[in-house]
């Protein structure tokens, strides 16, 4: 093969790899887009409003969404398969982990839920407290619903 031919071929390859690797587009969701839900009562106790943030974007496996618990308001005891991020971003809630104390969480605080940790957070009893929760699926599956949280044990 001539030089000038490779050189040819070798140009061609380089621009082909160059697009195939070129960034894909932004993906801008603006504010208001999504429709908040409610938060299923076979979930959570209490009014909550769920307002989706972003869903996976292939490769990716994270999804976020702003939770808002209305005071007393709390989720099911659930775990995470790859764990969960929440960070608090307005008013006071609280979060527990299975045999652990429940803790009081304000604006700013961040919580780490280890991967299959049972553990349930919600609003403190007469203040209301919104959190980014921030998570990634495993087999298209982010969470494990299980029993609802007592008056008790939210009490404690």
């Amino acid at each position: 093969m001539h030089r000038s031919a490779l050189l040819s071929l070798t140009l061609l390859a380089v621009s082909a790899l160059a697009q195939a690797q070129a960034p894909a587009d932004l993906v801008i969701t603006r504010n208001g887009a999504q429709a908040s839900t409610r938060g299923p009562a076979a979930n959570f106790t209490g009014a909550v409003r769920v307002d989706p943030l972003y869903a996976p974007q292939a490769p990716s496996r994270g999804s976020a969404s702003y939770v808002t618990f209305e005071p007393g308001a709390r989720s099911a005891w659930h775990s995470h398969p790859l764990g969960q991020t929440l960070i608090v971003t307005a008013g006071v809630g609280r979060v527990q982990r299975w045999g652990g104390k429940v803790e009081e969480i304000r604006p700013g605080d961040v919580v780490w839920t280890p991967p299959g940790v049972k553990h349930w957070h919600g609003a403190a009893p007469a203040t209301a407290m919104t959190h980014i929760a921030s998570q990634e699926a495993e087999n298209g599956k982010v969470v494990e619903w299980m029993e609802k949280v007592s008056d008790e044990q939210y009490g404690k």
